[in-house]
């Protein structure tokens, strides 16, 4: 493929607008058409970010056959469904975290993934995000040995708003969501598989129907723990800190930012990919694209992470199961 892949971004809410920032950067990508309901909403974005099209009808937009590949940046429970609409459309997708709710649903895409061949990747920025790169890196080098990854994922969610603070349509969860991150981050980071996972929940909200505050534990096969705490109640700094305990440091990764365990900044500029974790992921989905190869992050590559939060989700509602 010499031409650049022609993208449509499916979702206009916040993250619909970083990948639109990101995807600004890529020479060997043009988004062509954004897609959102309502039509306003897609128009809005697509305005401000100077895509030439707006749509509120994703099928149609599937029909089309100047469309290379789709960003899935909408709410969690239409991923997997969408995913595969893409997929059966011939198209390449890239989905965002989660990339369902469901083991059933994660497994259903894994599969018609591999049966048309597409690249079909999801979106853990954690393993883009030079922060964690650079500690990569070093475990891949031997030069660290994980101990135990500390994480604390702390948002204020006790009315159902978005990242923006504006009404949402669908709620949010902590596990299959948010947990999502570091149950693949400690897989990447270890070359391991999860072999022992537990978890407890906080009584569930009255109004939206979910637990408000998780804990996790995790053990790999080598032995490296994780120890996940998750709130919606936390009213002070928002977002994840993870903090590395190695055998030849400690370290606490900020997003895209790196601190030694004393609070000192680490230079990540001779780390090999952008300093913008979802620049870097919108990267390599391109690039596995025109290379005619799997991603980082390909639903094969997660797909087992996806496993321990169905173990997980298990514990938490044993009659399901």
């Amino acid at each position: 493929m010499t031409a650049p892949v022609r993208i449509a971004l499916v979702g206009a809410g916040a993250f619909g607008a970083k990948h639109l920032d990101a995807l600004s950067a890529i020479e060997d990508a043009v988004v062509d058409t954004v897609v959102s309901l309502p039509l306003e909403q897609a128009e809005k974005l697509a305005g401000r970010h100077g895509v030439a099209r707006a749509d509120s009808d994703l099928h149609q937009v599937l029909a089309r056959d100047d469309i290379d590949a789709v960003i899935l940046a909408t709410p969690t429970p239409l991923h997997a469904q969408q995913a595969l609409a893409v997929l059966r459309a011939g198209k390449h997708v890239e989905v965002e975290i989660p990339l369902a709710d469901s083991w059933a649903d994660a497994e259903l895409v894994a599969r018609v993934a591999e049966q048309t061949g597409l690249v079909c990747m999801v979106g853990h920025t954690r393993r883009f995000n030079p922060s964690h790169r650079w500690v990569h890196d070093r475990i891949r080098r031997g030069e660290l040995s994980l101990q135990q990854l500390d994480v604390q994922t702390y948002f204020l969610r006790r009315t159902n708003i978005n990242a923006l603070g504006e009404p949402r349509s669908w709620t949010d969860h902590l596990l299959w969501h948010h947990a999502a991150h570091t149950v693949d981050l400690l897989r990447y980071q270890t070359g391991e598989e999860v072999v022992a996972a537990n978890i407890l929940a906080a009584p569930t909200h009255p109004e939206l129907g979910i637990a408000m505050d998780m804990s996790v534990q995790l053990r790999t096969s080598g032995g490296a723990l994780c120890t996940l705490s998750l709130s919606f109640n936390n009213d002070g700094p928002l977002g994840s800190v993870f903090r590395y305990i190695g055998d030849t440091g400690t370290y606490l990764a900020r997003y895209d930012d790196l601190f030694t365990g004393h609070d000192e900044p680490v230079d990540l500029s001779a780390v090999p990919v952008p300093q913008n974790g979802i620049e870097g992921q919108d990267r390599e989905f391109v690039a596995a694209i025109r290379e005619g190869r799997e991603p980082e992050s390909s639903v094969r590559a997660v797909l087992p992470s996806y496993r321990v939060l169905a173990d997980l989700d298990a514990q938490l509602h044993p009659t399901r199961s």
